[in-house]
C-alpha cells in the first residue's frame, strides 16, 4: 500500500511540474512583466520646467531616486535630474499635471526629510 501511495505522489509531482514547463518563454513574460505604458503628450500640451533642489548628496542615490519618481507621476513625459548642477529639467502634460504638482512629489519624498525644492 506505501508502495501505491508514493507512486501516486511521484506522478502527480510530475505532472504538475510538467503542466509549469509546457508554458512558453513569450507567455511567462506576458503574464509577469506587466508595465505601464506612458500616454503620448500632444505637441501643444507639452511643457518644461527647471527645479532647483536642494539636499542630493549623489548622482546614483539622489538624483535616479528623483528621477524615477517624477518619470512615474502620470503627466510626466521625461525628467532630467542633475546632481552636479542641483536641477531637475521636466517634460510634462499642462493639461494633466502642473509645476505644483511636481514640486509636492519633489518635497516629498523620503517624508520631506531629504529634498526641497527651492525657489
Amino acid at each position: 500500500m506505501k508502495k501505491y501511495i508514493l507512486i501516486l505522489l511521484a506522478s502527480l509531482s510530475f505532472t504538475a511540474c510538467t503542466n509549469k514547463s509546457e508554458q512558453k518563454p513569450e507567455e511567462i513574460v506576458a503574464t509577469t512583466n506587466i508595465a505601464k505604458a506612458k500616454e503620448v503628450v500632444a505637441p501643444e500640451n507639452l511643457a518644461e520646467a527647471e527645479f532647483k533642489i536642494e539636499g542630493m548628496t549623489c548622482q546614483m542615490g539622489c538624483a535616479n531616486t528623483i528621477k524615477t519618481k517624477l518619470e512615474a507621476l502620470t503627466g510626466v513625459d521625461k525628467a532630467n535630474v542633475s546632481f552636479e548642477n542641483a536641477n531637475a529639467i521636466v517634460y510634462y502634460d499642462k493639461t494633466v499635471i502642473t509645476t505644483e504638482d511636481v514640486k509636492n512629489t519633489i518635497n516629498n519624498i523620503a517624508d520631506g526629510k531629504l529634498y526641497h525644492v527651492v525657489e
